[in-house]
Formats: structure tokens, C-alpha cells, sequence
């Protein structure tokens, strides 16, 4: 994969994706001193330098990119006031940027940013985050399924529950249909996914045996469920949406009783986060304050519950961006 940029999913095959979340598995060990095969030992970046380019913010993507970059000896350069799109073009920008650096991380609102980036960089760019695909994401939430239910991925169901055409429904859509998942999405009518990436998605489900449905019963949807997940009923940028979306997804909250209609005493919770499972944000306090809500997308019951596993979802998102760079900017896959 050395020189290839990670956009999305769609771009990698299904032996690809889990040899990248294979390498996840080993980088992971390896930073936790549980041994990893030789070709992983030393400084797997070494002399490498990357910049990370956010137009949108960010805690776990920044996060996890430098944590990961360090531990493996790149260094990076965190980049939010260049003159990128202002004063000098996408295409300029990627140019000089290529010459400069080994790598280049963007987080933001186009999705055809990252692809001028990708296409006059020269260099590997990864998608942190843009307004209709989270492919680093996916493979965080899938290493954490893996790990929790000791299930190969072919063989995981997830249901999603809520906004069903968000770049995070999306990015898992993708992934299952490479990976032949059972992916379920439940959402109103308004907030079904795109007819053009559904039927986009076909092929690649038809080849991997995965199964996609779409509904609008959430208690249908989380029937055997390996995992229930969601993500905010706003995403950035659509702020100005929020009573809209109060309105069409106040019946897919995630409730301790729609977990129990799984079926499954040991279902799993995902959330990519943040959440707003309590009045702990000053965003949440303005929602209550307006709305009288103490809670969206997920009670706090669930969020806090055994069924929860956010917070090594979040752990994982730096081990799966590890393996992104490393198989990208070396010749170990």
C-alpha cells in the first residue's frame, strides 16, 4: 500500500482492509509491550514529517494522528491558518505541501478538498473526517467489534440507529460492504442514506456477501445485533438544523430497552463522539434549555452501562491510524 492515499474505503479491496486492521492488531501489542513480529520492531517512521490540515475540529482524529506519528518518530506539523482555498489554490497548496512533507492528514467540510490534495500532492493523503465519508473511524469501530465479540468481521452485525446519511453511517455502510458485514440502518424516511451510494455499494456486497437494509423500525433493525451504534443527530455545520432533527429522531434514541430487544444479553454500544448523553457540555445545556432535553442519541444509561465500549473505540482510532500511515509511507504491507 506504500504511496497510496487512504480517501475511502471504497479505493481498497476486502483483503486489504483487513490485512490494515491486522496491522492494527500488531501495532497495538507492540505499544502495550506484548511483542509484535520483528518487521514491526524500531521506529516505523522515522525521518518522516507530516502535516495535519484541520478545517473542522477535532479531540480523537488530532489526537490519535500525533500520538501516532510520535510513537512510531515522524514528526508533524499541526496546520489550521494557511492561505489553503484564501489567497492560494488547493492544487498550489498540495504542491508545495508535497515537497515539504511524507504525508498529509485532512479533516474537513468537501470532500473534493481531500481529493485535490490527494491528486497534486504527490504524497499519501488520509481522510480524517469530511461531510460524507469517516474511513479512519470505521476501522476503529470494526477492531473494537472484533476484540469484544472474538468474531472475524464477515461474520459482525451492526445497526445503526439515527441519522442514516451522515458521513459516519456512510463510512460504515462502505465498510461492511467490503468486509460482507449484516449492516442495518435505522432512520426516518427524510434521513435515509443516499440511493446513489446504496446502489454504488452493490457490487462490492454482492462480492463480499454482505447484507445492507435500510428501515425505518429501530427495534427491527437491533434484532441479533452484535453491535447498536449511533453518532449526533446534528453534524457540524448543520447546527441551524437542530430542531428539525429533534423532530425526526426523537424516536431513535438509543434506550437500555432497545438494546434488550437485540436479543443479546452482551450487545455491544459503539459512538464515534462526542455525545450528548448529559448535561456535562455547554452545547447540551443550551439543547436542554431550549428543547428540555437531557439527553439525544444515547441515554446516559446506555452510554455508562457494561454494554459500552466508546472509550476503547476512542483508544482504537490511534492504533487503526497508525497502521493506516505506516502501511502507506513504508514497505511493510
Amino acid at each position: 500500500m506504500k504511496g497510496r492515499s487512504f480517501l475511502t474505503l471504497k479505493d481498497f479491496t476486502t483483503e486489504e482492509i483487513l490485512s490494515l486492521l491486522q496491522l492494527s492488531i500488531d501495532l497495538k501489542a507492540k505499544k502495550k509491550g506484548q511483542g509484535c513480529p520483528s518487521k514491526l520492531e524500531g521506529k516505523l517512521l522515522a525521518d518522516k514529517n507530516i502535516v495535519l490540515i484541520f478545517d473542522k475540529s477535532s479531540t480523537r482524529t488530532r489526537c490519535s494522528f500525533e500520538v501516532a506519528a510520535f510513537d512510531e518518530g515522524a514528526q508533524v506539523t499541526f496546520l489550521t491558518n494557511s492561505q489553503m482555498g484564501k489567497k492560494e489554490s488547493i492544487e498550489d497548496t498540495a504542491k508545495v505541501l508535497g515537497r515539504l512533507y511524507d504525508g498529509i492528514q485532512y479533516r474537513g467540510f468537501s470532500p473534493q478538498v481531500i481529493r485535490d490534495l490527494a491528486k497534486h500532492s504527490g504524497v499519501p493523503v488520509w481522510n480524517g473526517l469530511t461531510d460524507d465519508d469517516h474511513p479512519t473511524q470505521v476501522l476503529a469501530d470494526v477492531l473494537t467489534a472484533m476484540e469484544h465479540t472474538g468474531k472475524e468481521p464477515k461474520d459482525i452485525t451492526f445497526a445503526y440507529i439515527g441519522d442514516g446519511r451522515n458521513n459516519v453511517c456512510n463510512a460504515l455502510m462502505i465498510g461492511a460492504a467490503k468486509l460482507g458485514m449484516d449492516y442495518r440502518i435505522a432512520a426516518p424516511k427524510k434521513l435515509f442514506p443516499s440511493p446513489v451510494l446504496l446502489a454504488e455499494l452493490k457490487a462490492a456486497a454482492l462480492q463480499s456477501q454482505a447484507k445492507i437494509s435500510v428501515t425505518t423500525d429501530p427495534y427491527e433493525a437491533v434484532k441479533g445485533a452484535d453491535v447498536i451504534y449511533t453518532d449526533v443527530w446534528v453534524s457540524m455545520g448543520e447546527e441551524d438544523q437542530t430542531a428539525d432533527r429533534i423532530a425526526l429522531l426523537k424516536d431513535y434514541q438509543v434506550t437500555m430497552d432497545l438494546l434488550k430487544a437485540s436479543g443479546k444479553a452482551d450487545v455491544l454500544f459503539e459512538h464515534c463522539l462526542p455525545s450528548f448523553h448529559d448535561l456535562n457540555t455547554t452545547v447540551a445545556q443550551q439543547i436542554h434549555a431550549q428543547f428540555g432535553l437531557r439527553e439525544l442519541e444515547v441515554t446516559d444509561e446506555v452510554f455508562r452501562s457494561k454494554h459500552s465500549v466508546v472509550f476503547d473505540e476512542a483508544e482504537n482510532r490511534m492504533h487503526t491510524i497508525k497502521a493506516v500511515m505506516v502501511a502507506t509511507l513504508t514497505d511493510l504491507t
